[in-house]
């Protein structure tokens, strides 16, 4: 299997029934669309723990944890004993085990990590969720587990930590790898590929913004990013299909301190058990 072909294969794919149920809906009527589009957008896709994580999962000391400002509970993963910790963020459809490699690392370190399952993520209970409450979580669990030295997020959880500093979250430096962030431009790679007119897109966003009562584009990486002043290590694979590498270059513009890396053929998924990049995080957190 070629290279382009692999990273091709790590973006998820949206079943045939669903693209010919979204259509449907259009055709019958754009309001319908919008709530059809507005639940499969905030549901995730629950994967089976692969073999790789089987021993953090083993190893990690599990608690159930209830967020009040979302009303919702989070399965809370312990790894190490160290009073060093170091927060980790899965994205979209990931879960607490995933940042593994990175983790392991960390042990070696001297740290310890926390990490999560979102809403309707992992082994959290629910059916759906959305950044707001990837954010709800991190704050929450500084206030019951915090102080943490660093956090490490991927894709969503990327987002969700810089709004989580600008919201107050205490940390000495952040990493984030294969970052979204523009919350429209989300939106309308999601719609492309149910394959629908650009303009439920924009319907889809106005549902949110109706819903939570605040304007989508808050949530922008970059946007965050102009009111975090600790430093930044962003890293992205330039063969990532599923968040273009441009949005690295986006946030980079935006934050007060930060350094890039750029990596070739890992894709939006592999880039997390790289050696090169498990490398250069600690680096980073060492200098």
């Amino acid at each position: 299997m070629s290279k382009n072909k692999e990273i091709q294969d790590q973006t998820l794919k949206i079943p045939k029934v669903i693209l010919i149920t979204a259509k449907l809906f259009v055709a019958i009527s754009p309001k319908l669309a919008t709530k059809f589009t507005a639940k499969l957008f905030t549901t995730p896709i629950k994967h089976k723990i692969p073999k790789r994580e089987f021993h953090m999962d083993k190893e990690s000391v599990q608690e159930i944890v209830f967020v009040p400002s979302i009303n919702k509970e989070i399965v809370v993963y312990h790894y190490g004993k160290s009073e060093k910790k170091i927060l980790l963020v899965h994205g979209w459809s990931g879960r607490g085990t995933q940042l593994v490699k990175i983790a392991d690392e960390l042990l070696n370190l001297g740290y310890s990590t926390i990490s999560f399952d979102a809403p309707a993520h992992g082994k959290s209970k629910g059916n759906s969720s959305i950044m707001i409450e990837f954010i709800a979580s991190i704050l929450e669990l500084e206030k019951q587990f915090g102080p943490f030295e660093f956090a490490i997020g991927h894709s969503l959880g990327g987002m969700s930590i810089l709004n989580a500093i600008r919201e107050k979250l205490k940390i000495r430096k952040v990493v984030i790898i294969g970052s979204g962030d523009i919350i429209q431009d989300i939106i309308d790679d999601f719609i492309k590929k149910l394959e629908l007119n650009p303009e439920i897109g924009i319907k889809l966003r106005e549902h949110f913004e109706k819903k939570y009562g605040v304007e989508m584009n808050y949530y922008s990486a970059s946007n965050a990013a102009k009111e975090v002043l600790i430093p930044v290590l962003i890293i992205h694979d330039e063969n990532d299909v599923d968040v273009n590498v441009k949005v690295a270059y986006n946030i980079k513009e935006n934050l007060n301190i930060s350094e890039l890396m750029i990596t070739k053929n890992l894709g939006h998924r592999k880039i997390l058990g790289n050696t090169e990049v498990i490398k250069r995080i600690v680096e980073f957190i060492k200098e």
